[in-house]
């Protein structure tokens, strides 16, 4: 496919809300899955530290 103009690209004939709408979902969700396991792995962590401390203390 040509286009004569970046207007014209950037339209991507016609389906440019669909093309970059894709392409912007994508990015976001790359930026912050890995923000979500950031935050669950420290979660997780210190879920285990509490379960650790009381059953140290329970003895």
């Amino acid at each position: 496919m040509t286009w004569n103009s970046p207007a014209e690209f950037f339209a991507m004939g016609g389906y440019a809300f669909y093309v970059w709408g894709s392409f912007g979902v994508t990015a976001l969700a790359l930026l912050i899955e890995p923000l979500l396991l950031k935050k669950r792995r420290s979660e997780v962590l210190q879920s285990l530290r509490r379960e650790l401390f009381a059953k140290g203390k329970s003895r």
